[in-house]
This record gives structure tokens, C-alpha cells and sequence, in this order.
């Protein structure tokens, strides 16, 4: 064949072209006015594949608007109670194997305790939610929908709750201002995959909710737990709806360093890092925060892994500190007037129970959440 010769492809069309692969391997010469150039093929070629794929993210996303919009998990909720989420499922107890594990499965009730015994909080006022539903955590595919019937009972069912008191709590912040999860904070789950101690997504689906039923556009992520928060950061990857910020120690688990990429303020505080630089640190990031997002709804990933002593967060953060680190952010979001779900995640010390209460406490008497009147 001399040099100038031109030499066109064009697919047959048979019926493996409902494959691109096989039918880019389908071809035939033709004479030169019966020709399809190479790089017209590529581009059909191309246009086909971005077609199909833009044909399924809409299906996708037609069916999780679907699903949103069937969910029993947003009701109504009476003004007598107090946008502060928990119910007694929350908590795990596994024939004893969960004390011998560093997470404390009863931090959850514990808090509440604390508030009611305080006199801080009427147990009446306390919303308990519904537990998510296959339909509704299939809004983010979960890591773990069959599992065996005792893992489901005595882990997954508690899971599942604290997952729908993260999605009510996005409906309690846009009505009242504010909503603390005394639970959730799943930040090592995507839809992909889990991690940690994380089996389901609650993050992303509180804000897939957020879009669809409360018609928000614009979220802002602020992960201050000791740990990146990957699951968030790999499910918004190419999403600017969603704005992250996360503070953590990079010297621990999960050493993602891909869903870093996606992180749009990344704060990265070392291994031994005390309570004044890392308020330091918070106040400098919010400041940057505050000028380079206008989001509609805020989701504080709390943890308290980064107190002093906790064996996973490897930080040395007072208990202060974090009502301190609390304090900042729900005036970020006051100032801003945005409204703002709190939640719990991480912390693997028998005292962060006493911790998070007391900093519970302290919002209610800086008036950033209102605990309603004194049991």
C-alpha cells in the first residue's frame, strides 16, 4: 500500500455493536468515497460512550430521586421537642465482644444521659428517629445490606438508626437552625466501599436527601475528626455542590492519599498536636472557609478522637479544646446564618461521652442551640 493512500474504517453493524469494545473491532476498508475518516470513528465513537454514560448517571440519578422522595426517614417533627436525635437501637451490645474492642458502642446513650441527668436536656424532648431502610441506604449502594442475621441485629440495626437520625437531622437544621445526631459521622464510607468501623454512607445521604427534598444546592462538609474523612471526599469527588473541609492527622489511618485529591481545603495537623495550635489552625481555616464557599447547609463531622489520650487520633487536644473547637464552628455557621447538622463519629475514650455533653452544654449556654427548658 503506498504511503498517500488513504485507508477509512466504519463499524458493521451487527449486534455486538451494543458493546463499544467489540465493536470498535468490527471493521472493514472502503473505497475512498465510502470511507469514514479514523478520527470521525473515534469521535462517533466517543459521542456514543459519553451518550450511554450520560444516559446512565440519569437513569441513576432518576431512580435515587425515586427512592429520596419515597423515604419515611424526613417527618415532622413536633415543636415541643429539641433538634437533638438519638434513639436507645443506637447503641451496640454483642455478647460481650464490644468491650474488648477500642470503640465504645454505648458512647451514644451515655451523652444523653449525661444532658438528662444534667438537667440539661427533658428526655421527652428528645427526637428518636427510624432506621433506614434497604430503599433508602440504596440511595448510596451500602457495604453491608445481607449480611448474616446476627451482625444485622446486634451492628447493623444500630447503624442503620444512627443513619436515619443523620438524614432527619439535615430536615431539623433547615427548620430550626440547628440538629445534633447524637450519633453517625460514617466518614471512611463511599459507595464503594466501607472502612474503619463505617458500614454505611451516612454523610453522603444526608446530603443526596438534602438536594432532593429540601432543595439544597450548596453544602459544606467540615470533617474535624482525627481521621481524613475519605468516604465524603471519594462519593463529592467531582461534585462543586459540595465543599470539604477536613482537618486531620495525616500519620494515621486511612492513608487514602487518592480522595485527598478531592478535598477542597485539606488542614493537616501532626501527631502530637496541642489544643492551641490546633484552634489556631481551626480559626485560619474557617476564615478561609467563610470567603471561598456560600453553602446552604453545613454537616460538622465532630469527632472527639482528637482528645488527648485517644488511642486512634494520636492528638493532645483537652476536653475545652473541643468545646472550644464546637463553639467556633456553630458560630461560623450562625454568623453566616446557615443551619448546621452535628454529628458525632469518632472518639475511642470512655470519656468522650462526658466530653461531647459538656460541649453540648456549652452551646446551649453561648445560645447556639437551644436544649429547651431545664428538665
Amino acid at each position: 500500500m503506498q504511503k498517500n493512500m488513504h485507508c477509512r474504517v466504519t463499524p458493521i453493524p451487527t449486534d455486538s455493536t451494543r458493546n463499544l469494545c467489540e465493536s470498535v473491532a468490527n471493521f472493514r476498508v472502503l473505497p475512498q468515497n465510502q470511507t469514514l475518516s479514523v478520527s470521525l470513528y473515534r469521535y462517533i465513537l466517543t459521542t456514543m460512550s459519553s451518550s450511554a454514560s450520560a444516559s446512565s448517571d440519569s437513569d441513576e440519578e432518576t431512580l435515587r430521586r425515586s427512592r429520596i422522595l419515597k423515604s419515611k426517614l424526613y417527618f415532622d417533627v413536633p415543636l415541643s421537642k429539641v433538634p437533638v436525635i438519638y434513639a436507645a437501637s443506637y447503641d451496640i451490645a454483642f455478647l460481650g465482644i464490644e468491650k474488648l474492642h477500642p470503640f465504645d458502642s454505648t458512647k451514644w446513650g451515655r451523652i444523653c444521659r449525661f444532658l438528662v441527668s444534667d438537667g440539661a436536656l427533658h428526655r421527652s424532648c428528645i427526637v428518636e428517629p427510624l432506621e433506614a431502610s434497604k430503599d433508602d441506604l440504596l440511595v448510596v449502594p451500602p457495604v453491608a445490606l445481607f449480611p448474616n442475621c446476627l451482625v444485622q441485629q446486634k451492628v447493623l440495626h444500630p447503624f442503620r438508626n444512627q443513619v436515619g437520625g443523620t438524614i432527619l437531622a439535615a430536615k431539623l437544621a433547615k427548620e430550626r437552625g440547628w440538629a445534633i445526631n447524637v450519633g453517625g459521622g460514617f466518614h471512611h464510607c463511599c459507595g464503594e466501599k466501607g472502612g474503619g468501623f463505617c458500614a454505611y454512607a451516612d454523610i453522603s445521604l444526608c446530603i443526596h436527601y438534602a438536594f432532593v427534598q429540601l432543595n439544597i444546592s450548596r453544602v459544606m462538609i467540615i470533617d474535624l475528626d482525627a481521621h481524613q474523612g475519605n468516604g465524603h471526599e471519594l462519593d463529592f469527588a467531582n461534585d462543586r455542590r459540595v465543599y470539604i473541609l477536613d482537618m486531620y492527622n495525616p500519620g494515621i489511618y486511612p492513608f487514602d492519599y487518592e480522595a485527598r485529591r478531592y478535598i477542597d481545603q485539606k488542614v493537616e495537623v501532626a501527631s502530637g498536636t496541642t489544643t492551641n495550635e490546633y484552634l489556631k489552625k481551626l480559626d485560619e481555616a474557617l476564615e478561609v472557609a467563610g470567603h471561598t464557599f456560600d453553602p446552604e447547609l453545613v454537616v460538622y463531622n465532630a469527632g472527639t478522637d482528637i482528645l488527648d489520650g485517644d488511642p486512634l487520633g494520636r492528638l493532645k487536644i483537652s476536653p475545652g479544646g473541643i468545646a472550644n473547637r464546637d463553639e467556633k464552628v456553630f458560630r461560623f455557621a450562625r454568623e453566616r446564618n446557615i443551619p448546621i447538622v452535628m454529628l458525632t463519629s469518632g472518639g475511642y475514650m470512655k470519656s468522650s461521652a462526658r466530653v461531647i455533653a459538656d460541649s453540648m452544654i456549652n452551646l446551649s449556654k453561648k445560645s447556639l442551640i437551644d436544649l429547651g427548658e431545664n428538665a
